[in-house]
């Protein structure tokens, strides 16, 4: 426990400098953005002179570099900036958009997780026999499928053909777990068949290659059942790779929930980011932008940590 404790320390010592250089990229590149902050505050009917005045009371014509500062200060008191009329708090904005995309995203996951370990452990113990055919010719085919594609299918067959699921909205868990799972099984679908189907072939390969060492066989040899070697042994050192690059799957899904929201109509996230880009909202686009880009590095940071708990030979290192 000790040495993971370390270790995790050495992480955490890596996160300030990352999620300082994700907030200066951020503000930089927004900068650039041709939408006026004071026309966007002022409206249409304003002046050039208001327009002004209100730049040189909010610090508009400052220095980039001081304006930066001055967007870390505020940053670290949890102050967002304010959106265009009718003047919301962001940071209140997302705090009422981030746990709907967080539920969405986490859904998506737990399909693709399950769906990719049943799949890629079936695939590699029936290794180049017809199950595992079978699996690869659909793990392909669910890598080529686009979300957004998959999720207007799901409508007009289980939505609107069917009318097993709603054709969007999201309905508050507090209101019914199930009509709650019902609002979000389509798009935690859309998003998760692509990630599941490329983490299938990671666990297929990585079983594959776990299943020719020395090791089970002499485990076989001896006398242990299969179903023992595999759970025990095979499992757990070939999860390590899926277990790393499912840090940057969920980035992929948290990217593609921005898509996959506006088609089934969810207010989160992703809602916002298309509102924020839309109505040329740089203090909205900024705010959204970042808290998924942080959120990014948390997982993967997590990610390390499952990492170091399922390989005693990283802890060892």
């Amino acid at each position: 426990m000790t040495t993971i404790l370390r270790m995790a320390g050495r992480r955490l010592l890596t996160l300030p400098p990352l999620l300082l250089g994700i907030t200066l990229f951020v503000f930089v590149i927004l900068q650039f953005s041709p939408n006026d902050p004071a026309y966007n505050a002022l409206g249409e009917g304003s002046t050039e002179s208001a327009r002004a005045a209100f730049a040189a009371a909010h610090g508009l014509d400052d220095p980039l570099i001081v304006r930066y500062f001055r967007f870390l200060g505020d940053l670290c008191t949890g102050d967002l900036g304010i959106t265009a009329p009718p003047g919301k708090p962001v940071a209140d904005m997302i705090g009422t958009a981030f746990p709907l995309t967080l539920q969405l995203t986490l859904l998506g996951l737990l399909f693709a997780v399950v769906a990719a370990l049943v799949l890629g452990i079936t695939a590699a113990l029936f290794r180049d026999r017809w199950p595992d055919q079978v699996i690869r010719v659909l793990s392909m085919a669910g890598i080529a499928t686009p979300s957004f594609w998959l999720g207007i299918l799901l409508i007009q067959q289980f939505a609107i053909r069917w009318g097993w699921f709603p054709t969007g909205g999201y309905v508050n868990p507090v209101d019914g777990l199930g009509e709650w799972l019902r609002s979000l099984t389509l798009p935690a679908l859309a998003l998760a068949v692509p990630v599941g189907a490329s983490l299938t072939r990671i666990v297929r390969t990585s079983m594959v290659e776990e299943l020719d060492r020395d090791y089970v066989r002499t485990a076989t040899g001896n006398g242990l059942p299969p179903l023992v070697v595999v759970g025990r042994n095979v499992l757990r050192n070939a999860l390590i790779t899926p277990l790393t690059v499912l840090g940057l799957r969920v980035g992929y899904l948290l990217g593609g929930a921005v898509v996959i929201e506006a088609i089934f109509s969810l207010p989160g996230m992703g809602t916002l980011i298309l509102n924020g880009v839309t109505s040329g909202d740089v203090a909205l686009v900024q705010g959204t932008v970042l808290t998924i880009a942080v959120s990014f590095v948390v997982v993967n940071f997590l990610a390390d940590l499952a990492c170091l708990l399922a390989n005693p030979r990283l802890r060892g290192a």
